[in-house]
């Protein structure tokens, strides 16, 4: 209520009892206006009453909402179900306007200022997770793969001789696909093998820009987040090269902005030479639905010209999901988050590393991958190549999510490419293994139940190994090793 209606309602009920009403609700408009003023993540998380007020009071701006509302368009945010409608907080319209996905819709004031405070919550996050000279961003309804494929064609109209796309391997699909369905040719540069760890080739990469020319190259397509032995490419060496021959350079930082080693990276690549854009994903880094990412970088009007190429209007789902995670969260609630990852993180290593010790394996030193793990399967693979792959199956039927098993020899087509060796980001990796991340969000009581459930599973597959070795020498004579009747 505004103050004219709590005066009336003196009225009605004791003064001093509606007075203290209105100091509790100006409480809360006073969080709300600082958001408005500083556009900053609060440091403080707030009540789901304080954001449910704020939603509120957003919704009743945009045209669907008004009470004598005569719509005669065929968008005018008609619902058909109540329910999807409070799922959405009647906030219906979507963001931007069907020429940029940035634009103010006039019929969606409250959906536009929703996206506006998100897009700046959002880039004061990515400044407090380390990448402090980020200069724009914004979130776009798509996940990471089409996201960076936006960045591509963004890039197109600035380099239209660019015909190659530079990218140190990486066994995910989405991010290759995303340059392909962009109409680009991908340039797959092998990585090195340096320890147990996978790391940039450099000196390939450099004579892939001298053999085919830079001018013909639209960009590098660099990663942060990745799956161990994998480790993130040496982003400052790569950017020093971009700036070197004028290339763009766009880093697919998927689950980087949980780790401080993967923001640094960013932050340090954009310092000593160039990165144009870096996208990252909602759901990975905020725990929210899939189904969003964010596209940032250091020119302001770049990050501006791409939010221009999304045709027509988009989602508000993705920002209303993130906005209400942030402010649920504030920044103190989220730095706690990023504290716990790194160390859930150690505590990790410390289970694998005994558990692999146990079952005679190892844990495969991968220091400069922040967030997954691998542990070594070679004796699984000294058994029966079908033991290190059942093993996956028997993870996963005792609801162990997310642990990725790794064989020897895999091959797999991916739009017209083959890659040998796929999953292990290598044509010859020596290990076969399994991998556990430690990503925002887990707990000591995820770790703990996975370690005791993978210790029964590497058990019960040494058990049926001597079970099928006692049975195929049953028949053998012991002297010669020879089958007898």
């Amino acid at each position: 209520m505004n103050s004219e209606n709590f005066s009336i309602s003196e009225k009605i009920v004791s003064p001093s009892y509606i007075r203290q009403g209105s100091q509790a609700r100006r409480s809360h408009e006073q969080l709300i206006r600082l958001l408005l003023e500083q556009g900053k993540c609060p440091e403080e998380g707030w009540s789901e009453s304080t954001i449910e007020l704020f939603l509120n009071e957003l919704a009743v701006m945009d045209s669907n909402n008004f009470l004598g509302n005569c719509g005669v368009g065929e968008r005018e945010g008609r619902v058909a179900s109540s329910l999807v409608a409070r799922r959405h907080y009647r906030l219906i319209h979507g963001i931007g306007r069907s020429g940029d996905i940035a634009a103010i819709q006039p019929k969606a004031t409250g959906s536009s200022l929703l996206n506006k405070l998100t897009n700046s919550v959002v880039l004061d996050i990515l400044k407090l997770s380390g990448v402090r000279s980020v200069t724009s961003c914004f979130v776009v309804p798509m996940a990471t793969g089409m996201s960076l494929t936006l960045c591509f064609l963004t890039l197109r109209h600035k380099r239209p001789k660019g015909r190659y796309i530079i990218w140190p391997r990486i066994d995910q699909k989405s991010c290759f696909k995303a340059m392909i369905t962009a109409g680009f040719e991908p340039v797959v540069v092998e990585n090195i093998l340096e320890g147990d760890e996978l790391r940039t080739d450099m000196e390939a990469v450099e004579r892939k820009v001298q053999e085919l020319g830079a001018e013909n190259i639209l960009c590098i397509h660099s990663t942060t987040s990745c799956f161990a032995p994998r480790v993130p490419d040496r982003l400052e060496e790569l950017a020093t090269m971009s700036a070197k021959y004028d290339i763009p350079h766009v880093v697919n930082n998927a689950y980087g902005v949980q780790s401080s080693k993967c923001m640094h990276l960013i932050q340090q690549g954009a310092r000593v030479g160039r990165i144009d854009a870096f996208v990252q994903s909602l759901d990975k880094n905020f725990m929210v639905p899939v189904g969003g990412a964010i596209i940032a970088g250091f020119n302001e009007s770049f990050i501006q010209e791409i939010s221009r190429m999304y045709p027509g209007r988009a989602s508000a789902s993705p920002s209303l999901d993130v906005l209400i995670t942030l402010l649920t969260l504030g920044a103190s609630g989220y730095r706690k988050l990023l504290a716990e990852q790194k160390e859930m993180y150690t505590y990790l290593a410390q289970e694998l590393k005994r558990l692999a010790a146990a079952h005679g394996e190892r844990l495969l030193h991968t220091p400069h991958n922040p967030i997954s793990l691998a542990m070594s399967l070679d004796g699984l693979q000294a058994q029966s190549g079908k033991s290190v792959t059942q093993l996956g199956s028997m993870l996963f039927t005792r609801q162990v999510s997310g642990a990725r098993v790794v064989a020897l020899g895999n091959k797999q087509m991916v739009s017209g490419h083959m890659f040998c060796g796929f999953m292990s980001h290598s044509e010859a990796y020596p290990h076969p293994y399994l991998n556990a991340a430690s990503a925002v969000g887990i707990t000591r009581d995820d770790v703990t139940l996975c370690i005791k459930r993978l210790d029964k599973c590497l058990k019960s597959l040494r058990k049926e190994s001597s079970a099928r070795s006692v049975s195929s020498g049953a028949n053998k004579c012991d002297t010669c090793g020879v089958k007898t009747l």
